[in-house]
């Protein structure tokens, strides 16, 4: 199957970095919106996300992801990434990690670069731009595409007919296999996990398998 690769497919947050901080300030945000939503203080909130977020993974059997607890509890999508986006600094948490952008130069080389993130658009690509990676992928797909979260059949169908490609022919790179991986190697395509930069860099081994 990898001799059919032509495309990868990369999660962002989590994946082509790694920020406690910067998670944190995300969770916060977000409990913020709840903690209006609901009429309830800002520890009620934060422990109202995480609950929900374990009865929907008790009932699915997977995990949840963030903006998941939010529709559930009655949140609006777009409202939460306005939030995100006026609320969030991503500048301050992040720095350019030389190794990963020279990793994707390499990989641009022999295969079709892209971005699938349940983030906006916004904060994609400052978060980006923050990493020195702008530029670097051939599409950028995130929540604003189809204000459905990942993972959602829908959504990645959408995303394999506008890169032009098989499931087989893709890669696809996270750092949840819940969210980011199961659903497209359920449809063929290969998956790898990368929980940390280090993981991340052992991409490298696929140049050497497409020559």
């Amino acid at each position: 199957m990898l001799n059919d690769l032509r495309a990868i497919v990369f999660d962002l947050d989590g994946t082509l970095y790694v920020s406690n901080d910067l998670g944190r300030e995300i969770n916060l945000a977000a409990s913020r919106y709840i903690a209006e939503l609901k009429r309830i203080d800002l520890v009620g909130a934060a422990a109202l996300i995480r609950a929900t977020k374990k009865m929907l993974s008790a009932a699915s059997g997977v995990d949840t992801p963030l903006t998941m607890a939010i529709i559930e509890l009655g949140g609006d999508v777009r409202e939460l990434h306005r939030r995100f986006s006026t609320e969030i600094e991503p500048e301050r948490y992040l720095k350019r990690d030389e190794r990963v952008g020279e990793l994707l130069r390499v990989l641009g080389e022999s295969f079709e670069l892209a971005i699938y993130t349940n983030n906006n658009r916004a904060l994609t690509n400052r978060i980006m731009k923050s990493l020195g990676v702008g530029g670097m992928f051939n599409h950028v797909f995130t929540i604003e595409d189809t204000w459905r979260p990942k993972p959602d059949q829908p959504t990645l169908d959408g995303i394999l007919q506008a890169m032009g490609r098989k499931p087989v022919e893709c890669l696809f790179v996270g750092d949840r296999y819940d969210i980011d991986l199961r659903l497209p190697a359920s449809l063929g395509s290969a998956v790898f996990l990368a929980k940390n930069v280090e993981e991340l860099l052992n991409l490298i081994k696929f140049t050497s398998e497409e020559s």
